[in-house]
């Protein structure tokens, strides 16, 4: 069964004068740009959850699209996973997409008895490998959902309860073997519900170490079977809990850091996640990237005016050259750019499927172009060095090198009495630069 007929070949790149409506105008998949293609710089994925399995429902109204497949999903669960299976792999072939990622309950359909979850994840797992080795797409990450069941409503690792805790691990156990056998890069632990209301009711030194056990146990038997990538933590604050525990990048790294994870684990930073943080895109990154951290990206994108996970598509070519640059400048990723993104509750068409993906690649692909004109320029790059060059000899040198003592810089500060002016940030200045750097050129 052919499920998107109106687009006949894989989508190409057409340039930025094409008007066609399936076509590239930015991502041209194999150009060079700073040594590496552009597919090389933007491994890009397919979140099952969102493309093949959101339908539009919010918390005011029920679903806006068809995504059954063309299957009863109650009727037929394991035709209508399998269903699933062939739409997405005709979608990631019709886009030239080379990844996917999934939650365990995104591929089959969720159920109370965890060894009926079991027999499905197998019998989904030799379906998908089928899939693999036929089309060259591959797994970029799994995990498990470990927060949407009503045994997890006070958390998973952070649960009071042994047995929601035990539970939570047989499904760990089973996504790490699945994300094995499918050859994927990574596994994350996406905390939803790791987190508490209040404290009048919490343990909160017991769910931390309870967690840090989890992910040490699943760190442990992901290497005993054969998983050689890394474990990502995605940072979220407010998803669902008032206080979640991975808060964001810094309070996740130190975290891992306070319980021996760090040379196994990185981050998976998402675009709204960082938003929600009080944070933007680019700090996100930046913190990972600078505790040599930064693993994988969940491309979407908030809204400045709402205080929840909208997932939309990225279309904020600003945000994206920043993302850009900090990701270039890391030299590039372990995992790759799932669009954790969902089409809007009106765009219920498969078309609209499609746009979507165009414009999330077209936007990191203009990103990329961006970043490497601002490297490539050097100006700002310059302004930064010099802006620190009191670090670079005399007695910056030697707080640099952590050879400095207290009193001697103290002694520094009575030999010149006055202290020199630090010199302008020059912010607007060097905001003008940038502009003239992406829009210079007509």
């Amino acid at each position: 069964m052919e499920f998107f007929p109106f687009v006949k070949e894989k989508i190409l790149f057409k340039g930025p004068e094409a008007k066609e409506a399936f076509a590239f105008k930015y991502y041209d998949a194999d150009r060079v740009v700073l040594g590496k293609t552009m597919k090389e710089w933007l491994p890009f994925a397919m979140s099952w959850w969102h493309n093949l399995g959101a339908a539009g429902t919010d918390m005011f109204g029920g679903n806006t699209m068809d995504k059954s497949w063309g299957v009863d999903k109650e009727k037929d669960p394991m035709g209508y996973a399998k269903a699933k299976v062939d739409a997405g792999f005709e979608f990631m072939q019709k886009m030239g997409i080379e990844y996917y990622c999934f939650h365990d309950v995104d591929l089959v359909p969720e159920c109370d008895d965890i060894t009926v979850m079991y027999e499905r994840l197998d019998e989904i797992g030799e379906y998908l490998l089928k899939k693999q080795q036929e089309t060259g797409i591959k797994l970029l990450w799994a995990t498990s959902n470990c927060f949407g069941h009503r045994r997890y409503m006070n958390g998973a690792g952070s649960s009071n309860s042994a047995e929601v805790y035990c539970f939570a691990a047989a499904q760990i156990k089973k996504a790490l073997e699945l994300c094995v056998k499918l050859g994927g890069k990574g596994y994350v632990f996406w905390g939803g519900r790791e987190g508490y209301e209040t404290l009048l009711n919490t343990d909160m030194k017991a769910e931390l170490e309870h967690i840090a056990q989890l992910f040490t146990m699943a760190r442990d038997y992901g290497r005993k079977i054969g998983f050689t990538g890394k474990f990502y933590i995605e940072p979220k604050p407010k998803e669902p809990t008032k206080h979640q525990y991975d808060f964001d990048s810094a309070t996740a790294i130190g975290f891992l850091k306070a319980h021996g994870l760090e040379n196994d684990f990185q981050m998976n930073i998402e675009a709204n996640h960082a938003t929600l943080a009080g944070h933007t895109f680019q700090h996100e990154l930046r913190v990972s990237a600078d505790a040599g951290m930064l693993g994988s990206i969940d491309a979407n994108e908030g809204d400045f005016l709402l205080g929840w996970d909208v997932d939309r598509f990225p279309a904020d070519v600003y945000s994206a050259t920043f993302a850009m640059l900090e990701v270039v400048r890391a030299g590039g990723l372990t995992g790759g750019f799932n669009f954790d993104s969902k089409n809007r509750r009106a765009s219920n068409t498969y078309e609209d499927m499609f746009h979507a993906f165009i414009l999330g690649m077209d936007t990191f692909a203009l990103g990329l172009l961006n970043a490497a004109a601002i490297i490539e320029d050097g100006r700002i790059d310059e302004f930064v060095k010099a802006r620190y060059a009191t670090f670079h000899e005399g007695i910056g040198a030697k707080i640099d090198a952590k050879q400095a003592t207290l009193e001697e810089c103290a002694a520094y500060a009575l030999d010149k009495k006055v202290c020199a002016d630090p010199g302008s940030g020059a912010e607007e200045k060097y905001q003008e630069i940038l502009n003239q750097i992406l829009f210079g050129k007509k």
